[in-house]
C-alpha cells in the first residue's frame, strides 16, 4: 500500500511543478505584453507623438498595407478585445486611417492606413528592429531561439483555441 503511495507522489510533484511553470508563463506574457505597450508609449513621448495611444499604434503596425474591416481585425487576431470599434474611429478621426462603405457589404466599413498611419507603423518597425538587434547585440536569449520559444507559444494559442472551441 505504503509503495503506492511512494509511486503517485512524483507525479503529483511533477504536476505541481508544471501547473506553478504554467502560472508563471501566464503572468510573464500579461506582464510583457504591459511592457510592450509602455515602451511603445515611451517611444512616441520621446517623439512627441500625444494624439495616439500605443494599442492604437499597434493597431497601425498590425493593419500595415491591408485593407480590413473591424470583424477582420478581430477574427485575424490583430487585436483582441472590445474596443476596435472605438479605436478605429479615434484614427480615423486623426487622419491614421481612411474609412469607406464597404460595396459588396453596406453595413460594413474597410479601412486602411493614410500617409500618416503609415508613418507610425514605420516608426514601431524601427522600434521593433531596435530592439532585435539590441537583444541579440546583448545575448538576451543565450541559446534560447525565439522559434522554438514562438512554436511553444503557438502550441498553447491552439490549446486555448481549442478549449474555447469546444466549451460551445
Amino acid at each position: 500500500m505504503h509503495a503506492k503511495v511512494a509511486a503517485a507522489t512524483p507525479d503529483l510533484a511533477a504536476r505541481d511543478d508544471f501547473l506553478g511553470a504554467y502560472l508563471e508563463t501566464l503572468g510573464m506574457v500579461e506582464r510583457l505584453h504591459r511592457l510592450l505597450l509602455d515602451v511603445v508609449k515611451d517611444e512616441f513621448e520621446r517623439l512627441g507623438i500625444i494624439d495616439i495611444n500605443s494599442v492604437q499604434a499597434l493597431l497601425l503596425f498590425n493593419i500595415g498595407d491591408n485593407e480590413v474591416t473591424a470583424g477582420e481585425l478581430k477574427t485575424r487576431g490583430y487585436y483582441q478585445g472590445s474596443n476596435v470599434s472605438y479605436n478605429l474611429k479615434k484614427l480615423v478621426e486623426c487622419g491614421y486611417m481612411h474609412h469607406q462603405k464597404c460595396e459588396v457589404d453596406r453595413r460594413s466599413v474597410r479601412v486602411r492606413l493614410t500617409d500618416r498611419g503609415r508613418n507610425i507603423r514605420a516608426i514601431i518597425a524601427q522600434l521593433f528592429q531596435r530592439h532585435a538587434a539590441g537583444i541579440l547585440g546583448r545575448d538576451v536569449l543565450g541559446n534560447t531561439r525565439l522559434d522554438e520559444i514562438n512554436a511553444g507559444l503557438r502550441r498553447m494559442e491552439r490549446y486555448w483555441s481549442d478549449q474555447i472551441r469546444y466549451i460551445y
